[in-house]
């Protein structure tokens, strides 16, 4: 890895923080230990049950992790369109016999209260999803030694990342799973992302910060071709939601694999922004009429979701996955890394030899 992330990781594997219980202390150990840089994901909890998992994973590993936090989201979603969306999850809630939540309940998932947990007892890394901290937090975070990532899904993002005094970017392209990490949800720009592999060379065009690669990537032979690109790193979330140390339930983790759920699309179904998921009977049922309203649909399909896990029923699960999930393969997260490090030095070995012919 280069600049500001140099000496963090032996390998340039970061473990994707994943918010809703996959990213786990007992995940981003492991790959931390392997070699790789593992991440606690804060999203959805509170301040304090962050700080426990920082405890916990200290309590773990000695190596060097990172800590995920959502940016508080504007008020802008249209209360008519969430009240016409509960009405239409009705039938679920009643199907899964569990109230719906209060679309109201937050919209800052403890953001400050986070922050000064980070500023106080410092983690070596902290990035940002949903958005881009002020200057002043990332220079806090700095002046405490912590190395600043911001997600970021177009060349303009980045540059505001590398204005606010980010020390790198997370560069997510359409493949990822699981949320668009866009500063800004544009319902006009559906659908319209960015490829990773073309948006690396417009990001590092664009902006002079180390870049950490997102998006669909499974295999060692895809991390050499984003080092190739520009890259200085490769995240993976789904290639580590399955390994037994994660967080995630048992049917997400099998439906990774399952010829149930063939494909993936972006959806607004469970949270009011952006996602990619497998496509099950809640998304296809309720995708097209979703609002433009995160975290306000998040809150209200929060129980849904839960009931439907508890029942036993995939179809009524956000399933998060990125395109290649079918690759997803069930080892143990050191192993992975073992594995993903050994396919990374193959392909660059093949590139090598390609190149002196």
């Amino acid at each position: 890895m280069s600049s500001a992330l140099t000496g963090l990781c032996r390998y340039p594997i970061v473990q994707a923080p994943m918010a809703g219980g996959a990213s786990c202390p007992e995940l981003a150990a492991a790959v931390s230990d392997a070699g790789g840089l593992g991440f606690l994901a804060a999203g959805y909890k509170t301040a304090d049950g962050m700080y426990q998992e920082i405890k916990q994973i200290r309590s773990r590993t000695a190596s060097p992790f990172g800590v995920n936090l959502f940016m508080p989201q504007p008020g802008t979603a249209d209360p008519a369109a969430v009240e016409v969306y509960r009405h239409q999850l009705a039938g679920e809630s009643s199907w899964y016999e569990t109230p719906l939540g209060d679309p109201d309940a937050g919209r800052d998932d403890g953001y400050e209260a986070k922050l000064a947990i980070l500023v106080d007892d410092p983690v070596p890394v902290v990035s940002f999803t949903f958005g881009c901290p002020s200057r002043d937090a990332l220079a806090a975070l700095s002046a405490a030694g912590t190395v600043t990532v911001v997600t970021v899904t177009t060349p303009e993002e980045a540059q505001a990342a590398q204005w606010a005094g980010a020390d790198a970017v997370c560069v997510q392209g359409i493949e990822a799973g699981g949320h668009q990490g866009t500063h800004r949800d544009d319902p006009a720009a559906d659908g319209s992302g960015i490829g990773l592999l073309s948006l690396i060379p417009l990001v590092r065009e664009a902006v002079h910060l180390p870049v950490v690669a997102a998006g669909g990537l499974m295999r060692g032979a895809q991390i050499a071709a984003v080092l190739a690109a520009g890259a200085s790193a490769a995240q993976l979330g789904t290639a580590f939601l399955v390994c037994p140390e994660s967080g995630a339930n048992a049917l997400h983790k099998q439906a990774m694999t399952n010829p149930l759920f063939a494909r993936t699309a972006l959806t607004r179904a469970f949270s009011g922004r952006p996602a990619r998921g497998l496509v099950n009977r809640f998304m296809h049922e309720h995708g097209p009429y979703a609002p433009a309203a995160y975290p306000e649909v998040h809150h209200l399909t929060s129980g849904l979701r839960k009931a439907a896990a508890k029942a036993g029923d995939p179809q009524g699960m956000a399933l998060w996955a990125g395109q290649g999930h079918r690759l997803a393969r069930e080892l143990p997260a050191g192993r992975l890394v073992e594995v993903l490090v050994a396919e990374l030095d193959s392909a660059r070995a093949a590139l090598a030899m390609g190149g002196a012919r």
